[in-house]
């Protein structure tokens, strides 16, 4: 039986500039830096929430940007989505979709990094 999803892991050509991007346009923290693998790939770790559960890694088999980007989405919660919106607007982070109201959940956002994925800023009510 599946519990909970442990960890995200965000595969790039070059992770190291996918990890300067969303700490220095988005604001996220490096909690862990490491290798991995017999290749030592670079392994970047991100403190969301309770524990490092959003990695940037390194793969062979990643070239180039996202060809889907809407196919896969990472949702970072946050406080207040106007202030993050502008934020990332003034950090020159590409906005793919304007703030929108889903009922019953809260605002949404939608941007890409600098691979051409997608992510979005997610404010959900408060019940």
């Amino acid at each position: 039986m599946i519990k909970k999803i442990d960890s995200i892991g965000l595969f790039s050509e070059n992770a190291k500039k996918l990890k300067d991007f969303y700490v220095e346009k988005v604001g996220l923290k490096v909690s862990m830096e490491g290798e991995m693998g017999e290749n030592n790939d670079v392994l970047y770790g991100f403190d969301i929430g309770e524990k490092e559960n959003f990695f940037i890694m390194s793969h062979s088999e990643v070239k180039g940007k996202n060809k889907n980007p809407e196919r896969y989405l990472i949702n970072f919660e946050v406080d207040d989505i106007d202030k993050e919106v502008e934020k990332l607007k003034s950090n020159d982070v590409k906005q793919i979709q304007e703030k929108y109201h889903v009922e019953g959940y809260g605002y949404i956002s939608t941007f890409e990094d600098s691979d051409g994925n997608y992510f979005q800023l997610v404010q959900v009510r408060e019940n």
